[in-house]
């Protein structure tokens, strides 16, 4: 968790049960005036609907072929080791929408399209990543697995170790998974930080820090454009 004035962020694990009672407690016990997700429109409608987000083969002409890759390795991957941990994906964030509402709170959504996020995938990873990915998707995480408790937000030191490889391996990746949607939704929680009181934002462990450094520069940019 990091505060910044009047803005907590949860950093969590999409698949862990401590995630889950965290959101819960933070949430109940600042009592905030808007609770921001890491989600977009149509992931949240799926998830408090309980209706599966699948894609279909029609869909590779909207996204392109690597973004319609990516999504269902992804997705198959992290719903596998939810099943391990008897918790489905994206818990967190339905509880979090469920407590916002019983604490009158507005619920926001900061994050980017998925749709424009994958299609950007398809356009601008390189042929050097697309084999890499394939390679470490056959591979596993790697010969020495990373051993964790799956039921827990990982260690911060072991997200900055992947978060690097993910830089340095990823670049391309990188840049769109993590750096472009930490500038889209700190620019929507400087906006929320500035029209309500008080602001719980919850998000994927990793991307508390960087969010923060972007709602600093936004801060500064609106500062020197109003001429202080």
């Amino acid at each position: 968790m990091k505060i910044y004035k009047n803005l907590t962020i949860v950093g969590t694990s999409h698949i862990s049960i401590e995630s889950v009672k965290e959101v819960e407690e933070i949430i109940l016990k600042n009592k905030p005036d808007v609770v921001a997700l890491e989600l977009d429109r149509v992931r949240f409608e799926a998830l408090v609907n309980k209706r599966e987000r699948r894609l279909r083969l029609s869909d590779i002409k909207k996204i392109g072929f690597n973004g319609f890759l990516f999504n269902l390795i992804g997705g198959f991957i992290e719903k596998r080791l939810g099943k391990i941990v008897s918790v489905a994906p994206g818990s967190e964030m339905k509880k979090a929408a469920e407590v916002a509402k019983k604490c009158g709170a507005k619920v926001a959504l900061i994050d980017q399209d998925v749709s424009l996020t994958l299609k950007k995938i398809s356009k601008e990873i390189t042929w050097r990543e697309k084999f890499r990915f394939i390679k470490d998707v056959i591979k596993g995480i790697s010969a020495k697995r990373i051993k964790f408790d799956l039921t827990k937000v990982p260690p911060k030191s072991l997200i900055k170790r992947l978060t690097n490889k993910l830089k340095i391996d990823y670049p391309n990746l990188y840049r769109i998974l993590v750096k472009e949607r930490n500038e889209i939704m700190a620019k929507y929680l400087y906006i929320l930080m500035n029209s309500y009181n008080s602001v719980v934002a919850v998000v994927g462990a990793g991307h508390e820090e960087e969010i923060i450094e972007e709602i600093k520069k936004w801060g500064y940019l609106q500062k020197k454009k109003e001429g202080h």
